[in-house]
């Protein structure tokens, strides 16, 4: 269970980074396939989907509550040893990924989901952050509705392994309010602020609501999509993974570059990666 709780807390890390894929930490992790299953089967198979999700949901929310405090001035202050931590926590799966095509061909159908996937995300990574400061997130209807499509999208996006979900936030606006939102309501629960706990509310139940609709209609989706093309699922995975590094250093203000922080981003890339390979089932 303990091993599970700290995947639980990479994957919520990495859906905070805009760049870094939730879904390919799942894949680096070894999980990814499991977790797709404890979903889509949740009522048949309901003790045992949630005795393997609750651990990793728990994790989630440590690191989306608590963690997010700790990135956040991690990648202000060490930003490429951040960023080359995180790019070996996805590198690392990348041989678990290999040993599922290896020996099976270079067809042009393998190839084509590569690429397009690999164009995907170092093309959303280029069209750079957008400014969320002005999402409308005042309690209204039309507020409301966009918080929950917000959330479908972004969950979804979360569970594609190589997309990251928080860099759509970015694309969409909401990154930024959002992370935002969900400071202030900690901040709000630990000083018993009534009046903020609410707000938060207003802000986070409708985007919570559409995370959860999401991830479950993505996880069906991707189920029949490795059931009936699992070799070109498994080379779009590939691809994914290898723009994913690409993506991040592109949305990552890197600040100065001296040789000592070169050298400490080696170790950090290291560490990344025997942690993505240790915590590998």
């Amino acid at each position: 269970m303990i091993k599970n709780v700290l995947k639980g807390m990479l994957i919520g890390v990495a859906n905070i980074i805009p760049g870094v894929s939730g879904g390919t930490m799942m894949v680096s992790m070894g999980i990814y396939d499991k977790l797709i299953h404890s979903l889509t089967h949740l009522f048949k198979e309901f003790k045992e989907s949630m005795k393997f999700l609750i651990p990793i949901f728990i994790g989630m929310g440590i690191a989306l509550v608590g963690l997010s405090f700790i990135i956040e001035p991690a990648f202000e202050h060490f930003p490429l040893q951040t960023s080359c931590l995180f790019i070996g926590l996805i590198v690392g799966g990348l041989p678990a990924m290999w040993q599922k095509v290896k020996g099976k061909g270079m067809k042009i159908s393998y190839m084509i989901p590569f690429l397009v996937f690999f164009a995907v995300v170092v093309g959303l990574a280029a069209m750079g952050e957008k400014e969320g400061n002005a999402a409308d997130l005042t309690f209204s209807l039309w507020s409301v509705i966009k918080l929950f499509v917000v959330g479908i999208i972004a969950s979804a996006t979360m569970v594609i392994p190589g997309v990251s979900g928080s860099m759509m936030l970015l694309l969409l606006g909401y990154y930024n309010p959002i992370v935002g939102a969900i400071k202030d309501f900690v901040t709000a629960l630990v000083s018993f602020d009534i009046q903020g706990i609410l707000s938060g509310c207003g802000v986070l139940v409708p985007a919570g609501i559409g995370i959860v609709a999401g991830v479950f209609a993505i996880a069906k989706l991707i189920e029949v999509i490795f059931e009936k093309f699992p070799l070109q699922a498994y080379w779009a995975i590939i691809g994914l993974i290898v723009a994913s590094p690409i993506a991040v250093l592109l949305m990552a203000q890197l600040g100065t570059i001296t040789a000592a922080s070169v050298a400490v981003s080696v170790v950090t890339f290291a560490v990344g990666f025997v942690i993505a390979m240790k915590l590998g089932d």
